[in-house]
């Protein structure tokens, strides 16, 4: 009888998953129907007014959020909003079948929280994801600016202008610093203002270090300031903060190893030196 009642409780939450998928897909479709002799322009046009539909649904907050996170990730081009969404909903309906069919064999308060749970996790997983796509990004670029900034600072004194600096060290660089570098001077390239590429870049990144050295260049082109002394002084500073960061994480080491050195490797140690004596102390007694 509980198999059944799981097997039944399973079709039904998956019939209703199915049905709210439904809504949030069908909610606005085109009122003329597809023909078969339909174009692949037709097709296009109706596949966008589907995912339109559940654009339409998620609040417009949580659309800005999603947006700045693709932003921090560097907008990957196999990743956008719709592929987000379409997959949280998929996940959730798969931990929802999977809590439901462990929840109906014993259905307990503790099973029900944790299905709960479960559901939760499912559907905040494709987003986990990309925060920490995007963290990963973030941290790469914050590293590897410090280098890129003596390289600047060595072409502006050799001559070069601030625009063909940042353009010589994107191209000798890698990395998706070079890359945010390549997109400034595109979005410059194409009539945008020097202090609004540069206000953009900032925007892009989560990075303090980023964002202190946009906020400087700005100002250093506001007030008509010697490029070449902010370079050296943001380069030296970046330096100094790279260190500072590295010192911080060796220092975290023994406490992030004493739990594991504690529940892990001392109690196997313990195991491996105290049994064979307490075997000869057995023995000697028995």
């Amino acid at each position: 009888m509980p198999s059944l009642i799981a097997v039944l409780a399973s079709v039904a939450i998956a019939t209703g998953f199915g049905a709210l998928i439904g809504i949030l897909v069908m909610g606005r479709r085109p009122a003329t129907a597809s023909v078969p002799g339909q174009s692949a322009g037709d097709v296009a046009v109706t596949r966008t007014t589907l995912l339109g539909g559940i654009r339409g649904r998620v609040p417009t907050a949580y659309l800005a959020m999603l947006e700045h996170q693709l932003a921090l990730a560097g907008r990957p081009s196999t990743v956008t909003i719709d592929k987000i969404l379409i997959t949280k909903l998929m996940f959730a309906g798969g931990g929802a079948l999977l809590a439901v069919g462990w929840i109906s064999a014993n259905p307990v308060p503790l099973r029900i929280g944790l299905g709960i749970a479960l559901v939760a996790l499912c559907f905040f997983v494709p987003e986990l994801l990309l925060v920490s796509r995007g963290q990963k990004r973030q941290e790469i670029m914050q590293n590897a600016l410090a280098d890129t900034l003596d390289q600047m600072t060595i072409s502006v004194e050799a001559g070069l202008g601030f625009d063909a600096a940042m353009a010589k060290a994107a191209t000798n660089g890698t990395g998706p610093l070079a890359e945010e570098f390549i997109r400034t001077l595109q979005d410059m390239s194409i009539g945008r203002a020097r202090k609004d590429a540069y206000q953009a870049f900032g925007e892009r990144t989560s990075s303090p270090d980023l964002r202190r050295f946009t906020r400087s260049v700005v100002q250093a082109d506001t007030y008509g300031l010697a490029i070449a002394t902010v370079l050296r002084v943001q380069a030296a500073e970046m330096r100094l903060r790279r260190r500072q960061r590295a010192e911080e994480k060796a220092m975290k080491v023994p406490i992030a190893v004493l739990f594991p050195l504690i529940f892990c490797i001392l109690p196997v140690l313990f195991i491996v030196l105290l049994t064979p004596a307490a075997i000869s102390i057995f023995k000697a007694f028995s």
